[in-house]
């Protein structure tokens, strides 16, 4: 008995539109359809008359749904796999579904279409030649801090997902460990209030600082290193000076000065503390 295939489709980011005429087909095809929200993906169906069963498919849930549909593909039935938006597999679980089907030998074939990633580098402005995809960084600030650093000398565009929660304090992180990189902000791609703003981190970061609340699905794309820092011939203790005016706080002037100038934060907080006492 033959098995059946396991299709990897990808679906809309937010504009319904966004859908292929051969991934309409699939999912009208399948036998089933596993997803991570039934209730998102139902409505993506409905949009467009689709009547193919669900089955609910995400992090907590596929150590013991991942056996049942590779018991569905063994059976011949074929699955059309899907996240709530953009390419499944990049930032979800579904990687270890297709893993673990090739591992059988089962076939795994993709429906390529939206993707948040490349949604986000096409519209940046910055090099795409080699870009690195980062992903979501820790969520508490010393091991994010820690791994922004590690990426301090990568020449490679970067790409991140970011919480909206999180964003400011990302961008924050990034300005002092990486330097006030241009960078490039993609917020609710497709949707109705989709937003794509350029600019350098310390830029970004004080344009979102000001909302009373930041919304949405984020990417950032940041620039990679280059040979050489940016010239700052400002003085620390003025540097500090000018950004306290801007509105930061002293230790957010201290930090960005510091990625600035490429000095410690303890070395210029000691100097535009000298200078302030004098």
């Amino acid at each position: 008995m033959p098995t059946g295939t396991l299709y990897v489709v990808a679906t809309p980011l937010g504009n319904l539109e966004d859908m292929s005429s051969r991934a309409l087909r699939i999912l009208r095809e399948a036998h089933l359809v596993a997803c991570e929200d039934t209730r998102r993906t139902g409505r993506l169906l409905s949009a467009h008359g689709i009547r193919t069963p669900t089955t609910s498919f995400f992090e907590h849930n596929e150590r013991w749904k991942g056996p049942r549909i590779l018991e569905a593909l063994r059976a011949g039935q074929n699955v059309a796999l899907v996240s709530d938006a953009g390419t499944p597999g990049i930032s979800d679980p579904g990687y270890r579904l297709v893993r673990d089907a090739r591992a059988e030998g089962l076939p795994v074939v993709p429906v390529p279409g939206p993707s948040a990633v490349v949604a986000a580098l096409s519209v940046s402005g910055l090099p795409t030649d080699r870009f690195r995809f980062v992903g979501f960084l820790p969520a508490k600030a010393k091991a994010r801090r820690r791994a922004l650093e590690e990426l301090r000398a990568d020449r490679d565009t970067l790409v991140f997902y970011e919480s909206p929660v999180r964003v400011v304090a990302m961008l924050e992180d990034a300005l002092a460990a990486l330097g006030d990189r241009e960078a490039f902000l993609c917020r609710e791609a497709t949707k109705l209030h989709e937003e794509y703003r350029g600019g350098r981190l310390s830029a970004l970061a004080a344009v979102l600082r000001e909302r009373q609340r930041v919304r949405g699905e984020i990417v950032l794309v940041v620039a990679g290193a280059t040979e050489a820092p940016m010239a700052v011939t400002e003085a620390p203790a003025a540097l500090v000076a000018r950004l306290q005016a801007e509105g930061r706080t002293r230790r957010e002037a201290v930090k960005e000065a510091a990625a600035r100038l490429g000095l410690g934060a303890r070395e210029v907080y000691r100097l535009a503390l000298g200078s302030s006492s004098e």
